[in-house]
């Protein structure tokens, strides 16, 4: 469902300057660009932690379009960011065979709501609020990108679904090859130099399945981009203090407006 990186956070400063909206979810308003959107999918702390609601914010100014974070927890989502500390925060710091158990120890009171959010939930709650989207505003594009969990869902609602045109994952949950197979969406990544949930070696394979299919009737158009330096939920929930990590975030955050100004044109 997740890895024990997803679950380490550090908070974004500013406030958020949207508003709660349709469902409980978190709008942010473009400047006048009503062809497309995009739904941003949190990571496993959900709306509460305001780091989702700043980026929402500052895709719509850059993108020039709505964007919504939808509350795939309802309300609950399962963990906190003060629940757990230590986690490494940039790449090639080792969790340590105590660090993993005091990162379970954390998990553990946790585990009946990640139950509860299982993926079969969460996924037909975006599915859901997408649809009631497409219903209620008409944009012609959605694109989706997803951190972490979220990104999970987007993966497993791309591969399900024709509801998202373009699509971004960082650091996502790891992906089935079936998974990725089945995306007809053009697909990004921003990946960790140093993720324990998608190691290097599996992102060299998921790179040659992308690759293989080029000339071929299935290929998706798609950019794989590791930033080096990084660990897990840098692209969400950066450690600034680190250069490496603050560079790697505002690439990544940079890599999804152009691909989203790619491949969901104004």
């Amino acid at each position: 469902m997740s890895c024990p990186n997803c679950f380490k956070g550090a908070v974004l400063d500013g406030q958020p300057t949207g508003i709660i909206s349709q469902d409980g979810a978190y709008f942010a308003a473009g400047n006048g660009d009503t062809t497309r959107a995009i739904v941003l999918l949190t990571d496993i702390f959900g709306l509460p932690l305001k780091n989702s609601k700043i980026l929402a914010d500052s895709f719509a100014q850059h993108l020039g379009c709505d964007v919504w974070v939808p509350d795939v927890f309802a309300g609950h989502p399962p963990l906190t960011v003060e629940q757990l500390q230590g986690v490494p925060e940039r790449a090639g710091v080792k969790l340590g065979f105590f660090g993993l158990l005091k990162v379970i120890w954390g998990v553990l009171p946790s585990i009946p709501g990640m139950i509860r959010n299982r993926a079969s939930v969460v996924d037909a709650r975006v599915i859901s609020f997408v649809k009631k989207l497409q219903e209620t505003k008409k944009y012609e594009k959605i694109g989706a990108i997803g951190y972490c969990f979220g990104g999970g869902i987007a993966t497993r609602v791309g591969a399900t679904t024709d509801l998202f045109q373009s699509i971004v994952l960082a650091h996502p949950s790891p992906p089935t090859d079936a998974q990725l197979r089945a995306i007809k969406a053009p697909t990004a990544w921003s990946a960790a130099e140093d993720d324990m949930g998608i190691k290097a070696a599996r992102m060299d394979d998921i790179t040659a399945l992308y690759a293989g299919r080029k000339g071929k009737a299935d290929f998706v158009e798609y950019e794989i981009k590791v930033y080096k330096g990084t660990a897990h939920g840098f692209a969400a929930r950066p450690n600034l203090e680190y250069p490496e990590v603050k560079e790697g975030f505002e690439q990544a955050f940079k890599q999804a407006v152009e691909w989203f100004n790619k491949t969901l044109p104004a």
